[in-house]
Parts: structure tokens; C-alpha cells; sequence
């Protein structure tokens, strides 16, 4: 039986909108992985720097915790179909959980709103179809304590991620003291690489934080409306979408322009249509079969790489992303 970690969760999920929102700041990018790992294969160094930034997260949570002390494994057919409709369904829908769940719902996007809707709702139907009779997902979600999985390995987290934002602030006030343009335009091209992979292990560190990376409590949440569902998700959501919406209402730059150069490229674009509504659903099939999105996937592969355990099935459930994403 699972057990819930509400304020793990809660204090996870507040961390999560906090790198998103400085590199939407510095480097004026959504903070969307399925798409970092998509421009990735297209030979994107950015990109590049996003997806090792997840994965260097995960090695120093593998450091600090080992493997996980239990995970769900769906065998390799199932694996593999899972992270197949994964990146077919979010190179369709242009986002996943990162992009449109917390990226853009802290937009007020109409169009994450749809996505959300279609995947969380294929997600819940496949989760009961392949998963409900199986005692490993079972949860008591009204008989929380409040303080489970808090311990050393949640402060060191907390505090890695203090430094994370202490590096961004940092990039932000070099960029106001540069003087001469071409110190400046130099600096700029270092910085913006810099940006996206301290912000990408800082997001990662606050995934692992979270418990997002158990697949269990994933499969165990898109149990609803069951009543032994694993609550956790929900207080992660709490901690996360309401500080993503301030965040992007109070501060995000009026001018469209990132501190750091380059283009602005946070989507305005609101239609909603077939593709992004069948994308999405597909993506949520993949998400319910393994219980794995992206970022959980990315930030596993360098945990597993810490440990030296299950590199090979967190590798190919991301080499199925990948190819699915090239069929979408």
C-alpha cells in the first residue's frame, strides 16, 4: 500500500513554477520537456542543455537517496508502447505535463486548459482499464501524517534548489551590469545556456522532491474517483498552479523580451483544435500505461545512472519518446 506524502508534495509542487517561471524570464522559453527532448534530437544545443540539466538533477537526488526502494515495472511491451504514445501524443499536442500543466495553466491558456482536460481524462480511463485491481496502487487518502518522506535527503534537496535560484538571480543582475555591448553579447550567449540547465536541475530536484519520479503514486492518483487513491499529486497541484498563475501576472516581463536575448517564444496562440485535443489524449494513454511523463523519465535515467540499477528500461522508455515524437 502506498503511503501519501502530503507536505513532501505541497513543498515539492511550490518549487516546481520557480525555475519555469526564471527561464521564461531570462531566456523567454516555456519550460516544456517533451519539447526540450524533442529539439534535442534536431540537434537544438539549448535543448541539449535542458535535458542534461534534468538528468544531472536525478543523479544528485540518486546520490543523496539511492534507487528507488520500490517502482512500478509494466514489462518491456508496455513500457516501450507507453513512451511511444508519450511522444507521439505531446509532439502532437505541442506539451505535456510540464508544458501545459503547470506552463500553461500559470498562462491561463485556453488551449493547455483543453489539453489538460483530454489527457488527465484518457489518463483516469486507462488507469482503471490496466490498473485498478492491483493492490501495489492502493492509497488511504483520508488518513494523512502530514510529515511522511520529510527527512535529511528533503532538506539538502530544498537547500540545492536555494542555490539554483541564488544562480539565476545572479544571471538577472549580470546582465543589468554589463556595460560594453560586445562584453555583453558574449556574456549573454554563455548565460543563456547556463539558464536553462541550472533551471532544468532545479526543476528536477523539485520533482524528486514532490514524488512525482514513483510512477505508483502517478498510476494511483488517475485512480480517481476511487477511494483508495494516493492523494499526494493533488497537494503538489495546490503548491504549484497557484504560484505559477501569480508568478505569471505579477512578474513576468512587460515588454516580451528576455533579459538574457534571443527570441521571446511563450506561445499566445489560443485555437484549439483536433490535433491538439487527439495529441493530448494519446499522451494521456501513454502517461496511465507506465505512470511516466518526461520529466519523471529523465530525472529516473539519472538516478538510475547514480546507482548503476535499471539504466536499460529507463533509456528505452525514453528512446520510445523520441520515436514516437519523429512519427507525430
Amino acid at each position: 500500500m502506498l503511503t501519501p506524502t502530503p507536505l513532501r508534495s505541497f513543498v515539492g509542487g511550490l518549487g516546481l513554477p520557480l525555475p519555469m517561471h526564471a527561464l521564461v524570464v531570462l531566456n523567454g522559453s516555456v519550460f516544456g520537456i517533451s519539447g526540450f527532448l524533442h529539439r534535442t534530437v534536431r540537434g537544438d544545443l539549448e535543448a541539449f542543455a535542458g535535458v542534461a540539466g534534468l538528468v544531472v538533477g536525478g543523479l544528485i537526488t540518486g546520490l543523496l537517496d539511492g534507487p528507488p526502494t520500490a517502482r512500478y515495472n509494466p514489462g518491456t511491451l508496455q513500457l516501450l508502447l507507453s513512451g511511444f504514445l508519450v511522444g507521439l501524443g505531446s509532439k502532437m499536442a505541442n506539451g505535456c505535463t510540464s508544458g501545459h500543466m503547470l506552463a500553461g495553466i500559470g498562462r491561463l491558456s485556453r488551449r493547455s486548459f483543453a489539453a489538460v482536460a483530454s489527457f488527465f481524462t484518457t489518463g483516469m480511463i486507462t488507469a482503471h482499464i490496466f490498473h485498478s485491481h492491483n493492490p501495489l496502487f492502493t492509497s488511504s487518502p483520508f488518513d494523512l501524517e502530514w510529515t511522511n518522506g520529510l527527512g535529511r535527503s528533503s532538506a539538502i534537496l530544498l537547500s540545492l534548489q536555494i542555490i539554483s535560484m541564488l544562480i539565476s538571480y545572479f544571471q538577472y543582475a549580470a546582465s543589468l551590469w554589463s556595460t560594453s555591448s560586445r562584453e555583453k553579447q558574449q556574456l549573454l550567449q554563455r548565460s543563456r545556456m547556463i539558464s536553462i540547465f541550472n533551471t532544468s536541475v532545479q526543476f528536477a530536484l523539485s520533482l524528486s522532491l514532490s514524488n512525482l519520479t514513483d510512477n505508483r503514486k502517478v498510476i494511483s492518483f488517475l485512480q480517481l474517483p476511487s477511494l483508495t487513491f494516493d492523494p499526494s499529486l493533488a497537494f503538489l497541484a495546490l503548491g504549484a498552479l497557484p504560484l505559477a498563475i501569480v508568478l505569471h501576472a505579477v512578474f513576468s516581463p512587460s515588454d516580451d523580451v528576455p533579459v538574457l536575448g534571443g527570441p521571446w517564444r511563450i506561445p499566445k496562440s489560443g485555437l484549439i483544435d483536433a490535433k491538439l485535443l487527439c495529441g493530448a489524449a494519446i499522451f494521456g494513454v501513454g502517461w496511465a500505461l507506465s505512470g511516466i511523463c518526461h520529466g519523471p523519465g529523465l530525472v529516473n535515467l539519472g538516478r538510475s545512472l547514480a546507482s548503476g540499477t535499471d539504466i536499460l528500461p529507463w533509456s528505452a522508455w525514453i528512446a520510445a519518446t523520441v520515436i514516437g515524437g519523429l512519427f507525430a
